[in-house]
């Protein structure tokens, strides 16, 4: 019984390391790439929603 416990505390804890290692690395080029044209898509979308809205704007106005 004290095995069995021993060899699931080692393994827990090379998964929780293993884990952690892979969550604390660096983004790569493609990754930061990709977020970046994620935000100029949203930014895009922001623009023409606005633009959308000051012409819904000026319609009504008139």
């Amino acid at each position: 019984m004290k095995k069995s416990i021993y060899l699931f505390l080692v393994l827990f804890a090379l998964t929780s390391s293993v884990t952690v290692l892979n969550s604390c690395r660096e983004k790569t080029t493609s990754e930061k790439v990709e977020d970046s044209l994620d935000e100029a898509g949203d930014d895009v979308e922001d623009a023409v929603d606005d633009t959308g809205d000051a012409i819904e704007d000026a319609v009504d106005d008139n």
